[in-house]
């Protein structure tokens, strides 16, 4: 669908006849005086024991006698970025469950952090992710916004939103429209509407090089269609000393575990599994819209992990790009897998940082739920770098330890390394010592994104597909570069 228009009208004008409106008001102990039908408001607010100074965590909505809808949300007096953001999106949805074609957004809250974040989820969430349906759902045609911000206050908001809204749409696609060979089509579609160099080394190429732990989990597939890409973004007038990002998602298309095949209720999903090469994406598209001053390279390791006589196995031992030689311990251990081949091509480019995105284990779901995401890093500085780029953008993550001791859990009587344990303890900090020797020690972060789904939504959105990682990977290459 197309995106949904912003249009900004000054603060003074009034929202006429607009059916569906949303009223952001400044944290006080009683309504506006000015506010309209404010009679009503009291009267309705005491019917349900709701102080007006409750508004900044429980917004109400009222019917007006005109047939329009009207949302109080009150400026929440201190709270962190995520608070905010989930009070706008509660909003929200209480106009948007009726699918208007065009919503108000009244701003007295002078609060211009409240007010972008308004924006931003009803951009998010005005847009309707893939679904087959006979009666396609409506989207959200056009904000109205009456307040002081204007168009360059919001280009960051603006841009943020249409990249998140271009992860989950991508991790929405049923399996058998988002196959390797579909998604690389729609990959050099985005590279020529943005301007991005691609490169695409498909299996054979991967093969020649010496690339075994990606074409293992390739192997099992009869279509011959998984690529590591690469993208490349430089930004006008670069120079030399320009910093540099190289950004690894995982793509796995559809995971259905291998040979070590996951029970239904496990499998049920794993369309989802390619989420990290839509953040990368998302990501990438953000970083572009906004000319940030950096360069980057987007490495994404596209395939299925199936099952099939020529899947790889428990006990196979493979050869990776970088030497390594690897014993296959548990076939549904594929993220990392193709992960290791990816990163050391990234890493061959000596970039100043390295960051990866995969949803990729199950214990980082056990350990964190689907509310905050697993965060690693090659050093204490990145860690906190890490955590405040979580605070800053509301999407929180947590660092765990990764300690060199966890290694010894990896050892192998035949190769060089395991690529996990059968007893699955700790596997998402193994998996991250795992994925540490294909780094060539450049300072590194590691993402599991446990939060890339979370029922009934998360911060500012609404749908259960989150898109976590694009705003935390823009707030941090942002302060990264600075």
């Amino acid at each position: 669908m197309a995106p949904t228009k912003l249009h900004y009208h000054s603060r003074d004008s009034a929202p006429g006849r607009c059916s569906h409106q949303i009223w952001l008001l400044p944290a006080a102990a009683d309504l506006p005086v000015d506010l309209p039908a404010r009679s009503q408001w009291r009267s309705a607010l005491a019917r349900r024991d709701v102080a007006p100074v409750d508004l900044a965590k429980t917004p109400q909505i009222l019917d007006l006698p005109d047939g329009s809808a009207m949302v109080l949300a009150m400026a929440p007096a201190a709270s962190g970025h995520f608070e905010r953001l989930t009070l706008a999106r509660k909003a929200l949805m209480l106009l948007l469950k009726e699918n208007p074609a065009v919503i108000a957004i009244v701003d007295r809250a002078q609060d211009t952090d409240f007010a972008r974040d308004a924006i931003f989820s009803a951009l998010l969430n005005g847009q309707v992710l893939p679904a087959r349906k006979r009666k396609p759902a409506r989207g959200l045609e056009r904000i109205d916004y009456f307040g002081d911000l204007r168009s360059a206050d919001c280009a960051a908001v603006s841009a943020l939103a249409t990249a998140n809204t271009l992860c989950r749409t991508l991790t929405a696609l049923p399996p058998n429209e988002l196959t390797p060979a579909t998604y690389r089509q729609r990959i050099r579609a985005l590279a020529r509407t943005w301007g991005w160099q691609i490169e695409e080394m498909d299996c054979k190429r991967l093969r020649r090089l010496g690339a075994g732990a990606f074409c293992a989990v390739a192997q099992g597939s009869d279509h011959d269609d998984a690529a590591i890409v690469r993208l490349r973004y430089r930004p006008r007038g670069a120079s030399t000393r320009v910093i540099r990002v190289a950004l690894v998602g995982k793509g796995i298309c559809f995971d259905t575990g291998g040979h070590n095949l996951k029970p239904a209720r496990y499998m049920q999903g794993m369309h989802e599994d390619m989420n990290g090469s839509a953040v990368v994406l998302g990501l990438l598209q953000a970083v572009t819209e906004l000319g940030l001053p950096v360069a980057v390279d987007a490495w994404l390791a596209i395939a299925h992990n199936h099952l099939s006589p020529g899947a790889y196995k428990q006990n196979d031992v493979i050869t990776a790009l970088d030497g390594t030689t690897i014993e296959i311990v548990h076939t549904d251990a594929e993220g990392r897998m193709v992960l290791a081949d990816t990163l050391t091509l990234a890493a061959r480019q000596q970039p100043d940082l390295l960051i990866d995105f995969a949803t990729l284990t199950g214990s980082m779901h056990t350990a964190l739920g689907s509310r905050y995401s697993g965060v690693f890093a090659s050093s204490e500085n990145l860690a906190a770098a890490a955590v405040r780029a979580g605070c800053a953008s509301g999407e929180r993550v947590c660092v765990f330890p990764m300690d060199e001791d966890y290694d010894s859990a990896l050892d192998s009587r035949v190769a060089d390394v395991k690529q996990c344990t059968m007893e699955g303890e700790a596997d998402h900090i193994l998996a991250a010592r795992f994925l540490r020797r294909f780094t060539a020690d450049r300072p590194w972060l590691h993402v599991d994104l446990s939060a890339s789904s979370h029922e009934g939504g998360l911060g500012p959105v609404a749908s259960n597909i989150t898109g976590f990682g694009v705003a935390w990977g823009l707030h941090f290459i942002n302060h990264w570069i600075s």
